[in-house]
């Protein structure tokens, strides 16, 4: 599949990480990757690695099989409006990482039969590490095996129903920035008790890899590997009682609400899903 021609309309922060995330899993060449942007500057470190730059969608959606549209939600009726004509059914697959917006959005917009899936990847895909749900509205096999193919590379996937997108952004996208700050948090108390600033970020930044890893590759609650570490009286669960008293729970839980009520709310294209 290394020829499989790759377009990502929008190359903005996400839309890079992406494509450094495809070619570092070896599955891509950059040269078969073509990224767009108005403000082409901003790719030149880009095209110094062999991928395609532009700013002509509708060049590189006729050079290309898969569209990876990344652009922000109120860019993307202009995109949708200015690609259609060069978009054929039995052909292209068209996959949406915008926020909030719809398949039957895109879809009336298109007014074709292409196929449209919607992905919800994160940053972490620049190395490999995304989490990366995925939905689709038609039983379109052969489509949604190659997009989940590709999003394998470079993280785990879930295929999901499309009305769970909104959570699975909030969770797994917004996420990472959520969990970065619980790091961030870590280090700075690790600073207060002695460590240097370096030395404290590495601690943290490693425990917290190791935790995830141990929910993952056991399939554990986290609950049972915090019973593991916490012994009567003991200093883990001290802190941890402490946390709690202080609302570290429920401000993530809250959080995470707060960001998926936003997140359904920043599209506001003209089409209705009803």
């Amino acid at each position: 599949m290394k020829k499989l021609q790759l377009a990502i309309i929008g190359a903005g922060n996400i839309g890079i990480a992406i494509a450094n995330g495809l070619v570092e899993s070896g599955r891509f060449l950059a040269e078969d990757i073509s990224l767009t942007r108005r403000k082409m500057h901003l790719l030149d470190e880009m095209k110094k690695r062999n991928f395609k730059v532009s700013t002509d969608n509708i060049s590189v959606v006729k050079n290309s099989k898969v569209i990876i549209i990344a652009v922000e939600p109120q860019q993307i009726d202009g995109v949708l409006e200015e690609i259609k004509p060069e978009l054929k059914a039995g052909h292209h697959i068209v996959v949406s990482v915008v926020t909030g917006v719809y398949i039957k959005q895109i879809s009336r917009q298109i007014g074709k039969r292409v196929t449209i899936i919607r992905a919800m990847p994160n940053t972490a895909i620049a190395v490999r590490e995304s989490m990366t749900c995925m939905a689709t509205d038609r039983a379109d096999g052969p489509a949604i095996e190659i997009v989940k193919s590709i999003f394998d590379t470079v993280g785990k996937t879930l295929v999901i129903e499309e009305e769970r997108m909104v959570a699975a952004t909030a969770l797994g996208a917004c996420g990472v920035a959520f969990f970065l700050r619980a790091i961030r948090a870590a280090s700075q108390g690790g600073i207060e008790i002695g460590f240097h600033a370096h030395d404290a970020l590495t601690i943290a930044s490693q425990t917290a890899r190791g935790a995830a890893t141990l929910l993952l590759s056991t399939g554990h609650h986290p609950e049972y590997e915090i019973d593991r570490v916490t012994t009567p009286r003991g200093c883990t669960i001290a802190g941890l009682n402490q946390m709690e008293h202080e609302g570290f729970s429920s401000a993530l839980i809250k959080g995470i609400i707060v960001s998926a009520d936003k997140a359904a709310k920043l599209y506001t294209g003209p089409d209705s899903i009803e």
